[in-house]
């Protein structure tokens, strides 16, 4: 299979779009890639500071710069290859670190920001594994043989038997993974690539997450991010043996090779990288609205009562507590794997924005759609948003979410992630009929909208039942972006959501370990506190009947999988 250059989620689903693309340039690559930019200032001050985020994603690599004040000056994005084979879904680490260059450096162009003038920058990135030899050449975890494909993507489901290996093992570590492991963590596709690839196992020097190999790629320095420490005592090599907080300054900086590469300058501080999802949290969970003297007294506990969804492809909700909290079903507690000093636990939904995406373009009536949504000039999100208030007149519905009365979505297309951790969940969709019109697609797509967010409460109220006290959320990530998607999930969990000042949140977060790694602030929560700033928030409805639509629509979503755990043991048992 070719590789596919595809607008996933993590950056598409948007109502309304700010860029436009361009051309590299030959000064910033001889790699003939689109760019994509955006751009909210472009005044330069010799004497400022500014803070360079760099975030990989499921189908981009992106950069932004931002000021002292966390404002966005400038950002650029530039398509990822990506190999989708059944289960197995592949990248090039070469590929990617071409991209990410050609990125910051339009990034920068657009800014008018010059390499010397960047103080400190950090990495964000996917939780997908990177495979390199002592040389730090790519070496294949693909069937094909390929040395490009050298990296197995976050969203790989191929080591579904050696996560139920692992997990039979009950080992006690496992606590801090919800009970089990999931497919998607590296430690499972470790195995399957021992039992399946031998020679590329033997073949490998380094294994890393590719938050931390675009770190070492950047400075030479091994350091990885803290939050699993069990998991690597004692001579650990190929896997990492030095953790350090988030933002802690690595090696001298950038190395000249890379600093050429980039357009910036050698020796600029770069800090410990992140997952994606946990440099999201450092770039929101402090984008509240101003305190009052008495809240601030207790702002080390107020963070506590937060969750970041990190929504794109998928959605990560990750929430901080003071206390080890072990949460059947949900990764964690992880210590200062996000925010020093606090535990995290992470929860999370393998498919949205893909999942999205996926009922609208498979629908007969999705060229049709897309065509008027290109000749308006607006998304297909937007127009289907558009279509279903025009829907609540026509049908004479009550409220706009009583339109999918008679259609209930299970969103675990791509398994469940949380709080129930089975891989082996199939989607479901209930009250389908012949009709394959429009206004159909607009209401499948409501209630897969729906099925989401009941997700997200499911998530939250096995979080609060095992000890944490979430009351807030705060979004970002391309469906932060889509009105109609916050306001179900404000409704249907009844409970605020604050949307950040600046929409970029995973490459505000990068930025912010950048700037601890420049030493320009004390710790990572000064910096957060810094450069966080708080946009718009939704409330949900004050409706009565709004609550109680949902709260039915919930209960139907909860027994939707119990009765796929009954279908599936009637079946089991046909089969002996």
């Amino acid at each position: 299979m070719s590789g596919l250059r595809r607008p996933w989620s993590d950056n598409t689903p948007k109502e309304k779009q700010h860029t436009s693309p361009v051309s590299r340039s030959s000064s910033s690559s001889s790699y003939p890639f689109s760019v994509e930019m955006s751009t909210a200032a472009t005044t330069t001050s010799p004497r400022r500071s500014i803070f360079l985020g760099v975030d990989v994603g499921t189908g981009s690599a992106r950069a932004g710069l931002f000021d002292e004040s966390g404002k966005l000056l400038g950002s650029a994005s530039s398509p990822i290859q990506i190999w989708k084979e059944g289960d197995c879904v592949e990248q090039s680490s070469t590929d990617i670190w071409h991209a990410l260059c050609a990125a910051v450096k339009s990034a920068c162009s657009l800014a008018n920001v010059s390499g010397d003038e960047v103080t400190g920058m950090g990495f964000a990135a996917t939780c997908s594994l990177v495979a390199v030899d002592a040389d730090g050449s790519p070496v294949t975890v693909s069937w094909s043989g390929d040395s490009r494909r050298n990296v197995i993507v976050w969203m790989d489901h191929r080591a579904v038997k050696q996560a139920e290996k692992i997990n039979s093992s009950n080992s006690p570590v496992l606590q801090y993974c919800g009970g089990a492991l999931s497919p998607e963590m590296e430690p499972p596709k470790l195995l399957w690539v021992k039992e399946n690839l031998p020679e590329s196992w033997s073949m490998v020097f380094r294994w890393m997450d590719l938050s931390d190999w675009l770190s070492y790629r950047a400075t030479g320095d091994d350091t990885r991010k803290i939050g699993l420490g069990d998991l690597v005592d004692g001579h650990h090599a190929k896997i990492g043996r030095s953790v350090a907080f988030p933002g802690h300054p690595l090696g001298s900086g950038l190395t000249p090779t890379a600093a050429q590469e980039l357009g910036l300058v050698a020796g600029t501080p770069v800090g410990t990288s992140l997952i994606d999802a946990h440099a999201g949290g450092v770039g929101i969970m402090e984008s509240v609205p101003e305190l009052g003297s008495e809240a601030k007294e207790n702002d080390n506990e107020a963070i506590c009562h937060r969750m970041a969804l990190i929504c794109g492809t998928s959605t990560c909700h990750m929430a901080v507590s003071r206390n080890k909290l072990f949460i059947p079903g949900v990764w964690g507690p992880f210590w200062s794997a996000m925010i020093p000093e606090y535990w995290l636990t992470e929860g999370g939904q393998s498919a949205t924005g893909a999942l999205l995406d996926h009922i609208i373009e498979n629908h007969a009536a999705s060229p049709i759609l897309a065509n008027r949504a290109a000749s308006l000039k607006i998304s297909m999100f937007e127009l289907l948003s558009n279509t279903i208030k025009t829907m609540i007149d026509e049908l004479k519905s009550p409220f706009l979410a009583a339109l999918t009365e008679h259609i209930h979505v299970l969103p675990d297309f791509h398994g469940n992630r949380s709080p129930i951790a089975d891989p082996k969940s199939k989607g479901i969709v209930f009250g389908l009929t012949l009709e394959t019109s429009e206004k159909q697609l607009a209401l499948l797509y409501l209630a897969t909208i729906q099925g989401i967010a009941y997700g997200t409460r499911h998530i939250v109220e096995h979080c609060n039942a095992h000890g944490h006290k979430i009351n807030t959320l705060l979004a970002c990530g391309g469906l932060s972006k889509n009105s109609l998607y916050i306001q179900e999930h404000a409704d249907i969990l009844g409970c605020p959501i604050v949307l950040p000042r600046e929409s970029e949140s995973v490459l505000l977060g990068a930025a912010i370990l950048g700037a601890v790694a420049s030493k320009k602030y004390s710790s990572l929560t000064e910096a957060m506190k810094a450069l966080n700033a708080a946009g718009q928030v939704i409330h949900p409805s004050k409706n009565p009947k709004v609550k109680k639509y949902h709260d039915a629509k919930y209960r139907i979503f909860r027994e939707l999988y119990e009765q796929q755990l009954s279908q599936r043991s009637i079946m089991a048992q046909a089969l002996e």
